[in-house]
């Protein structure tokens, strides 16, 4: 897994508008509310997309990482980064108030990591997955295939509701979910630096023999070979007790 993001780390930020979409960060923002006193944890934190939104709003960004070369890259955004699997944080229990992991726990060894995402806040404290996922069962199969040829270390697929489940599974209560749509030119998506035209022309052809419910679903327009895609993220925020 290291070796695919070591891959894409030089252009990451570039791959996927929501990268560095305003408003998905606003939405994080809002769930978590984060106060000048909070402790920050920023789990998968990559090159710091998620820290840069809470750097300078908090007493303290932490930011936790497999991949040293995507996430020297964050450095500028952190107080402290440390190189750590998700599922083994080295931290105290609720030693941060807010935990964020967006765009991560695809790749996790799942319940585990969200439990110890948890297991570090402290009570009270809230903790916020971020996953795209498929709409639901009308256009999984073809979702999954997509997400599945994109990116070949991916372990885990989504339905909205999944998100939540993995909150309240791992301890959490008064679980908030939010949506949110991100527009995305699917040449440009694919092309993340870490898997080859082969792939790229495979995922090509499962939208241009897409059912209608898929189309529908996504929104998807064609335009001289290359398509849009909307894309659905699941937000979801939880609430240690």
């Amino acid at each position: 897994m290291t070796d695919h993001f070591a891959a894409r780390a030089a252009t990451y930020d570039a791959s996927s508008s929501w990268c560095t979409d305003g408003e998905l960060g606003d939405v994080i923002l809002e769930l978590t509310g984060p106060r000048s006193g909070d402790r920050v944890l920023d789990v998968a934190c990559g090159t710091g997309l998620v820290s840069r939104l809470f750097k300078g709003r908090v007493a303290e960004v932490v930011g936790v990482d497999i991949t040293e070369q995507m996430a020297e890259q964050a450095q500028e955004h952190l107080d402290r980064l440390v190189i750590t699997p998700a599922e083994q944080l080295p931290f105290e229990d609720g030693e941060f108030d807010i935990v964020v992991c967006r765009q991560g726990v695809q790749f996790m060894q799942l319940p585990d990591a969200v439990e110890e995402m948890v297991r570090v806040v402290r009570p009270g404290g809230r903790v916020v997955v971020v996953n795209l996922c498929a709409y639901g069962p009308a256009d999984q199969k073809e979702y999954f295939e997509i997400l599945r040829l994109r990116n070949p270390v991916r372990r885990h697929f989504f339905l909205p509701a999944d998100v939540e489940q993995l909150l309240r599974t791992a301890g959490c209560d008064q679980v908030e979910t939010r949506r949110h749509v991100s527009v995305e030119d699917v040449d440009v998506w694919s092309d993340n630096g870490a898997i080859g035209e082969d792939r790229r022309e495979a995922i090509r052809e499962v939208y241009r023999t897409a059912s209608e419910k898929f189309r529908s679903l996504h929104a998807v327009r064609e335009s001289d070979g290359r398509f849009t895609d909307h894309m659905l993220f699941v937000v979801a925020a939880g609430i240690k007790p």
